[in-house]
């Protein structure tokens, strides 16, 4: 992503938020080592769904809770519905992960996140685009 593109509610990936609990801001700074260890293991180049379970596995061993391919329901005019949603992780029940593996992220990458964020009601998300070479050029923080 290039700088005029982003948007407010990126940001840096380790830079602390004041806004965010301890708890938030510990889960987040597990993530980001996490996803530096993978890609640094794995290297560019593979599938998402290697990614995401070599992700889920190095996040298990370091004590976080960690739900795959969660339903996202819709939730309008008091009921919910199944629009296939799924998120690709929820990570201490406080931050969605979505992982991506793409030569060029896009504004509906961002869209996709947002909209998870949304509708189930967290503030706290990483986009991580493992195909690039250095792994904190493809690490994207949301807070809203």
């Amino acid at each position: 992503m290039n700088p005029e593109t982003e948007k407010d509610h990126h940001q840096d990936a380790k830079a602390p938020r004041k806004d965010l609990s301890q708890d938030e801001e510990r889960v987040a700074t597990l993530i980001v080592d996490a996803a530096i260890k993978v890609h640094r293991a794995l290297g560019p180049g593979l599938l998402e769904s290697v990614y995401e379970t070599c992700l889920a596995h190095e996040l298990r061993q370091r004590g976080l809770s960690v739900e795959t391919q969660v339903p996202v329901p819709i939730h309008y005019e008091g009921l919910a519905l199944d629009g296939g949603l799924r998120l690709d992780l929820l990570v201490g029940g406080v931050a969605i992960v979505e992982l991506k593996a793409l030569e060029k992220m896009l504004p509906v990458h961002d869209a996709q996140l947002l909209t998870y964020l949304k509708l189930s009601n967290r503030r706290l998300g990483f986009l991580l685009d493992f195909n690039v070479p250095v792994m904190k050029n493809g690490i994207f923080r949301f807070v809203l």
